[in-house]
């Protein structure tokens, strides 16, 4: 449990400190880091795990999960991986004796045939590309497998039901060839380890995985196939600790990533600070995030490779609270125009280069005569570069473009003002003419987090005041006094396998996003 936020209508600085050492407190109360449950991860324990607690809970959460239209998670193709995972689910407890009550089984069967419908004629079929998940060319077509195997064992005689399609752009080739690369011994990228649920069966038991504090790639759903039945001589004992943990935490229902408290802690601290709102942190929450540094940076959590991003972001954090640790494993990422988020990744963030800046930034201009000025510069370039014609920036790690235009323009105005040009009241104005009716700003619906990342835009980015700004403002602000109740209950936006709400990094940016408003004046108008 995590500790209520405190009502922040009024902005003034005595209640904005209160919300900042109670979000602290919650950090430390929830050392796990606080995030919601995701349909795919908890459909992968129904299926591999039904020995678990929380079986029937976990059901119950994919019945209650279902859309109106019959699918699952967010609108349009970022529905397919959960509505394919909560099918399979549903459909293995119909099929294996034992695994539903008999009570439920009309109520499973008629979920399972609306999002069966969702998935023919609709997400398998549309010409929308599939969103750029983790694990998403393993994960796809592992489910498409699994539940047509279930289909067509229960299809009557002579009368085969047809097999799913795979979706619009979306080969095999990459399932196959990690598929042989297993059966053949070969070595396998740690980063594997999180999606360890659908790899091949025959072939993963070779895998060298191995639990890290009782859990195989920082997942549930992993460290459940990883373990397969508690019940065998030498099953690791560990594993199942973490299982139990990780289903008594969220009632039943897990996240896909936990724990996530490096990640947590850095973000949270890191986005107070930039806008100078954190004060009195405790040296529990800077020294666990020094102690997560090592010589190639930091991972979001134990068993999960290190990357660029979390390095950067925790670098970042203890630089400004008072702490700052050379950020020299930053560069083993650095591929010459940019910085990958981990090696051989394919494609590239723009938030972790934008954060990448930040660290490198800080150190450039507090260590006169570093090596980091040069680099930062180029980082800077590259993001100029990704701007989109109407102003904002879109990444992979979020899938609201907000996200990635207040990363990139928070970095820019900070650490390489004198490059951006026009480029910064582009973002500005992009954010400006994007507001919604009701003061809100938001990819699929208005929310209180992309509002907050819009009024970092408008607010932060270092440019005279554009046309139009107070009023932007006024009423944004108006919104997130009438929402301030909403605040473990977000919009998932951020990519894991799944969609997910980080509670407190939200929580921050709003209270980041009210103490700008509060020091530019615009709080009380």
């Amino acid at each position: 449990m995590t500790a209520a936020p405190v009502a922040v209508r009024d902005v003034g600085g005595a209640a904005l400190a209160v919300a900042g050492r109670e979000l602290v407190a919650a950090m430390l109360a929830a050392p796990d880091g606080t995030v919601s449950p995701s349909v795919y991860e908890t459909g992968r324990l129904v299926s591999d795990a039904p020995w678990l607690p929380g079986h029937a809970e976990r059901l119950r959460h994919l019945l209650a999960a279902q859309r109106a239209d019959g699918g699952w998670g967010a609108p349009g193709a970022y529905g397919l991986v959960p509505t394919l995972s909560a099918v399979e689910a549903l459909l293995s407890a119909l099929r294996t004796p034992g695994r539903a009550r008999p009570w439920d089984a009309h109520r499973l069967s008629t979920a399972v045939d609306r999002g069966i419908a969702v998935l023919r004629d609709r997400l398998l079929v549309a010409a929308e590309p599939v969103p750029d998940m983790p694990g998403v060319d393993l994960i796809v077509p592992a489910l498409i497998d699994r539940i047509d195997a279930l289909l067509d064992g229960a299809a009557a005689p002579g009368r085969p039901v047809p097999a799913l399609p795979m979706p619009h752009g979306m080969t095999r080739h990459r399932a196959e060839a990690v598929g042989r690369l297993l059966a053949a011994g070969g070595p396998v990228p740690e980063k594997l380890w999180h999606a360890f649920e659908v790899l091949d069966e025959r072939a993963r038991v070779g895998l060298a995985a191995r639990p890290v504090s009782g859990a195989v790639g920082a997942s549930p759903a992993a460290t459940a196939a990883w373990l397969g039945d508690p019940a065998r001589p030498g099953a690791d004992r560990s594993a199942l600790e973490y299982l139990t943990g990780a289903v008594a935490r969220g009632g039943g229902p897990v996240p896909c990533t936990t724990p996530i408290a490096v990640f947590e802690r850095a973000w949270v601290l890191s986005g107070l600070a930039r806008v100078g709102a954190a004060a009195d942190v405790p040296a529990e929450l800077t020294g666990s995030l020094a102690v997560a540094l090592g010589p190639t940076g930091a991972a979001t959590s134990p068993g999960l490779p290190t990357d660029a991003d979390t390095t950067a972001v925790t670098l970042f954090a203890l630089a400004r609270l008072g702490r700052p640790v050379a950020p020299d494993s930053l560069l083993a990422y650095d591929t010459g125009t940019h910085f990958c988020t981990w090696q051989g990744e394919d494609g590239a963030s723009v938030t972790t280069n934008a954060h990448v800046l930040e660290a490198l930034g800080w150190h450039a201009r507090h260590r006169p005569g570093c090596p980091y000025a040069d680099v930062a510069r180029r980082v800077a370039r590259w993001l100029l570069d990704g701007q989109l014609a109407d102003g904002s920036w879109t990444d992979r790690w979020h899938a609201s473009p907000y996200y990635a235009t207040a990363s990139v323009a928070a970095s820019l105005a900070e650490y390489a003002p004198d490059t951006t040009g026009g480029r910064l009241d582009r973002a500005v104005d992009w954010v400006r003419d994007t507001q919604r009716d009701d003061g809100s700003w938001g990819l699929w619906t208005g929310t209180p987090e992309e509002t907050a990342y819009a009024l970092q835009v408008l607010l932060g980015a270092g440019r005279p005041p554009r046309p139009g700004l107070a009023t932007a403002v006024r009423r944004a602000l108006a919104y997130l006094d009438d929402h301030r109740d909403e605040d473990g209950a977000g919009v998932p936006l951020w990519h894991d396998k799944d969609l997910y709400h980080p509670v407190l990094i939200v929580r921050a940016a709003v209270l980041a996003a009210r103490h700008l408003a509060r020091l530019s004046g615009h709080a009380g108008r």
